[in-house]
């Protein structure tokens, strides 16, 4: 008996180090990205990924929420937005580790995980941003500095969000003779987002997806149950 409990806790240490190391993974590639698209881009610079019309890196910086949002405007919208980035991450961190502890399904796990990794990643830019990076200037097309000696351009919990993956996979002009929107131009997909987005949206997606079909297999078991239980001539009692 103390074998299997100590055998089950073992396992449980080890999911949860392998949800840390995948956590640390994402949110590193994030921030890698992020950093060097700062670091070596002025506010606006666009260059095509593998040569790509419809694949591009557009350096632009928002002060909401993933795909653009803002909520709000001014300094105290971006604080409560932070807060609630916080907050969120605080309630996943337990989430996470009852769902580990509750024996969860492994995808819906890493579902979490994403979706953790892409909230931290994005909480992050807006906490301490404003703090180490020198102002992208679209004025001036100047390349930010890491740490400039004359320190960042806002304080603590004051940054912006750094995006930079635009997919214009349809980019035209809609024809003249279309009424109210002839002649003017269209783009599909249009918003510019980064890569902690990729992993909520990813995460977010996913779940739904896993979770839609575990309710399809649920409901199909009980169905064989039915079949099962009526041709043996057995009435299944509810009370029991």
């Amino acid at each position: 008996m103390r074998f299997r409990k100590a055998l089950g806790d073992t396992k449980t240490i080890m999911k949860k180090r392998n949800i840390v190391l995948l956590i640390l993974l994402l949110l590193a590639i994030d921030q890698a990205i992020k950093i060097y698209v700062k670091t070596h881009f002025y506010y606006g610079e666009e260059c095509y990924v593998f040569g790509q019309d419809w694949f591009r890196l557009h350096f632009l910086e928002n002060p909401g929420m993933a795909w653009g949002l803002k909520f709000g405007e001014g300094y105290l919208a971006k604080v409560v937005l932070i807060l609630f980035r916080l907050a969120a991450i605080v309630w996943g961190t337990f989430y996470i580790k009852k769902m580990i502890s509750k024996g969860y399904a492994k995808i819906f796990i890493i579902c979490a995980a994403f979706i953790y990794a892409g909230a931290l990643g994005n909480l992050i830019d807006g906490a301490f941003y404003g703090i180490i990076f020198e102002k992208s200037d679209p004025a001036l097309q100047n390349i930010a500095k890491i740490f400039p000696s004359g320190g960042g351009y806002s304080g603590f919990l004051n940054g912006n969000v750094v995006d930079m993956w635009f997919f214009p996979i349809i980019d035209t002009r809609l024809p003249d003779w279309l009424p109210q929107w002839g002649g003017n131009k269209f783009t599909f997909f249009d918003p510019v987002f980064n890569t902690a987005d990729v992993w909520i949206s990813t995460g977010v997606i996913s779940l739904l997806i896993f979770q839609n079909k575990r309710r399809k297999d649920l409901k199909i078991s009980n169905k064989k149950k039915s079949k099962y239980i009526e041709g043996n001539g057995t009435v299944l009692n509810n009370d029991q």
